[in-house]
């Protein structure tokens, strides 16, 4: 059966969706940024404004957008996918086994075209399927809006969008698990879903599976698929500049805080969204309202990731295809957003500027900043054609994407870990794993199937070999080379980057001119200290952005900005809120870790427990529960943390 099967809607929808929904936030974007360069203190024409959101972003806003960047197609199809697969055991490991690495990065949070591609390919896929449109057209559309609400808001356009991408991503969700294990009239409750569950594992037995049960995590693939999301996704969040981004959008200690709820909150959505949709498309197969009865769905369109359109249409028709096809267009946009932004910081600062043109200006950068995100938004969409054209999936590019990147995922940790590291060892340490990781894939799946193909590279033994060998073999070369030739880092230098000198300090320390006295116009904490800027162009840059700041408003942004230094300073002075924030992401990463990977699923793998009537109710009930945490935790916490800024926002404009 064609991924036809699952087109409920008209072209027009695709198009509709694709080109409306996203020019309608890159107007509203336009409208909150004129807003925000109007009335607040932040102006999107600073570059330290563009790319670091000026550093003020709270937790809530902050694990928001987390959950909603690691929230790729990925995240909603592959997890429906190896829940169709393996059952009950799939969306716990995908869950699990890529929390873990937003728990992890708490720790690293406290020091400071592939991926986009990949987004493209599945979103695209599941637009064609349920609409028809043209897979080209939708992989050239999708990020064409998201290009330009990023170019006009910068990182904090994508926090804010993060925020609303989020918030209708949590109501889809609930509106897919009500549906399913409540109202819905063909499950719509837990016992039912297990009475059909039961029946498909007598009709269609999973291999590896205890009993050949789908209630079950006695599952060996999907344990073997945990393992491979366990490095895959190290590599996607350790080497990848969104996360880091966020880290520096806020305060260090904060930004801890941030990331672990973050990853608490994320691990809801593949775990509840594909114990839903998945585990239904095993449920519905045999319903005449499923879209490719009385025929199973091919291998094809099930590693595609059309096991969640298949089942979204079975359980609410056209509703359901068109709540599906805005959560997964969301869901690409948003992470499609952190990553250009990311990447053009990256080109930006770590090359136009370092080996460029070292004196560039402010306006300069920010221009530069917008050229790399256009020719990034470009990038993505050819290679999601490549991949296409030439027959490759999201489950196998899913699958082989760790072992491309997991080389490198301890020499980038150590680098900001560990003294010790030598820039040979990190270099050394990350081409050896590529090289390690591509020859075990290849090796095995030659071995294993008796050729190299697509489909034999895309197995579960040959890609959980090249994983391993890859991440494995970045480690021990990294600290093998750094050991034997170590570099012995001081960490005190980088306090010095973009460092005033002292008597440019000193000078300032007069009374305010007559430009510097009289308004808080601009929405902000007072707080009269002085303390050091560390942006050696931030007075340039205000000159450069064009914006009229009457004289209070001046001064109020320098009495935050004075605040908000001083409160660095102190953690450089005195660290010790630094380092419990340390001690705080260790125990709760390591405590996690260890509950969600070990503790929980182990004993029921090795003791081959099959889910009782009960227990499956109570699965489900768990996954109610955790996400509606989740929503607590990245829709209400980020309104309640800036009720205050709002309150003073709005009456700003009133005033106005």
């Amino acid at each position: 059966m064609s991924s036809s099967a699952a087109t409920v809607l008209p072209v027009g929808a695709g198009y509709g969706v694709v080109v409306g929904v996203g020019f309608f936030f890159a107007f509203l974007m336009m409208g909150i940024t004129w807003l925000q360069n109007k009335y607040t203190r932040f102006n999107t024409k600073t570059s330290e404004e563009f790319n670091t959101a000026s550093r003020s972003i709270k937790p809530g806003l902050i694990a928001s957008g987390i959950v909603s960047a690691w929230t790729w197609a990925a995240t909603l199809l592959q997890s429906s996918t190896v829940a169709y697969q393996y059952g009950v055991a799939g969306p716990f490991w995908y869950a699990a086994g890529a929390t873990v690495q937003i728990l992890m990065f708490s720790i690293l949070a406290c020091f400071y075209a592939l991926v986009g591609s990949q987004l493209l390919l599945g979103g695209s896929a599941v637009v064609t399927s349920l609409t028809g449109m043209n897979v080209y057209a939708a992989i050239f559309l999708i990020p064409l809006g998201v290009c330009v609400y990023v170019i006009l808001g910068g990182l904090r356009a994508t926090f804010l969008c993060d925020y609303s991408h989020t918030l209708i991503l949590m109501v889809i969700i609930l509106y897919f698990m009500f549906n399913a294990y409540a109202t819905g009239d063909l499950i719509g409750s837990p016992s039912r879903m297990y009475d059909l569950l039961q029946k498909a594992a007598a009709e269609r037995p999973v291999a590896g599976n205890s009993d050949g049960s789908y209630t079950t995590l006695k599952s060996n693939y999907a344990l073997i698929f945990g393992v491979i999301q366990l490095c895959s996704g190290s590599g996607t969040v350790f080497l990848d500049q969104a996360y880091w981004q966020r880290a520096i959008a806020s305060r260090p200690t904060t930004a801890v805080k941030a990331y672990i709820l973050g990853g608490l909150a994320w691990f809801a959505i593949p775990f509840g969204f594909s114990t839903t949709l998945g585990i239904a498309a095993v449920a519905l197969t045999d319903n005449p309202r499923f879209p490719t009865y009385p025929n199973l769905p091919s291998s094809s369109d099930i590693t595609a990731g059309l096991a969640a359109a298949y089942s979204a249409s079975a359980l609410l028709g056209q509703s359901g295809a068109v709540a599906l096809l805005i959560v997964l267009f969301m869901a690409v946009t948003s992470c499609a957003s952190a990553e250009l932004i990311a990447v053009a910081s990256l080109l930006t600062f770590d090359v136009y500027k370092a080996y460029i043109k070292p004196a560039a200006s402010p306006s300069s950068l920010i221009f530069v900043s917008h050229i790399c995100i256009c020719i990034f938004g470009l990038t993505m969409a050819i290679f999601a054609c490549i991949w296409n054209a030439i027959g490759i999936d999201l489950g196998w590019l899913f699958l082989v994407m760790g072992l491309l990147i997991g080389g490198a995922v301890f020499p980038a940790a150590f680098s900001i870990t560990w003294a010790g590291q030598s820039k040979a060892g990190a270099i050394s340490g990350a081409i050896s794993g590529l090289i390690a990781g591509l020859i075990a894939w290849l090796v095995t799946a030659k071995q294993y199937f008796g050729e190299l193909t697509v489909a034999s590279t895309g197995q579960e033994y040959s890609t959980l070999a090249g994983n391993l060998a890859a991440i494995l073999t970045g480690l021990i070369v990294t600290v093998a080379v750094s050991l034997v030739k170590p570099q012995n880092f001081d960490w005190s230098i980088t306090r010095a980057i973009n460092a005033r000198p002292l008597d440019e300090m000193v000078a300032e320390e007069v009374s305010p001119s007559p430009q510097s006295v009289g308004q808080a116009g601009k929405i902000g904490m007072t707080a009269p200290v002085q303390a050091p800027t560390a942006i050696d162009d931030e007075e340039k840059e205000k000159s450069e952005a064009g914006t009229e700041t009457p004289p209070t408003a001046e001064m109020a942004r320098a009495q935050e900005q004075d605040a908000e230094m001083k409160a660095d300073a102190e953690i450089e002075e005195h660290p010790s809120s630094l380092r419990r924030a340390f001690f705080i992401a260790c125990i709760a990463s390591f405590v996690l870790t260890f509950i969600m990977d070990f503790l929980v699923p182990i004993p029921m793998f090795l003791s081959h427990y099959v889910f009782s009537k009960g227990f499956f109710t109570a699965w489900v009930v768990i996954s109610f529960i955790w996400v509606f945490v989740s929503t607590a935790i990245s829709v209400v916490l980020p309104l309640v943390e800036t009720a205050g800024f709002f309150k003073k926002f709005v009456g700003q404009i009133v005033r106005k």
